[in-house]
């Protein structure tokens, strides 16, 4: 799942003409971890898939799940709340529920 989120954010940034530097900049990290992200070996936190999604004007269900539907805002306000800690336990969440659903 990570790998094809990486995908999504490469094909983003590969859209919009811009270098991994700067694009990682206009999210507040860094080029390098950019990169680990574009490899699916890590993930954005909620608050920097919420900054790319303000960005680009994309929902979180397209950069997540390649499904092109509108987020309520309700739903990008919620997220807006998480912690980094809730977001990687999100993260690890996403990740065994995937293994499980396909293991099914």
């Amino acid at each position: 799942m990570e790998k094809e989120i990486g995908k999504r954010i490469e094909s983003i940034r590969n859209s919009m003409n811009m270098n991994k530097e700067d694009f990682a900049k206009l999210l507040g990290i860094t080029g390098q971890y950019l990169g680990v992200v574009e490899r699916g070996k890590s993930c954005l936190s909620y608050e920097k898939l919420k900054k790319l999604c303000d960005l680009t004007n994309l929902s979180a269900d397209y950069i997540l799940f390649g499904k092109n539907s509108p987020i309520k805002d309700e739903t990008k306000h919620l997220l807006s709340e998480f912690t980094d800690k809730q977001i990687q336990n999100a993260c690890m969440t996403l990740r065994n529920l995937a293994v499980f659903i396909k293991d099914a």
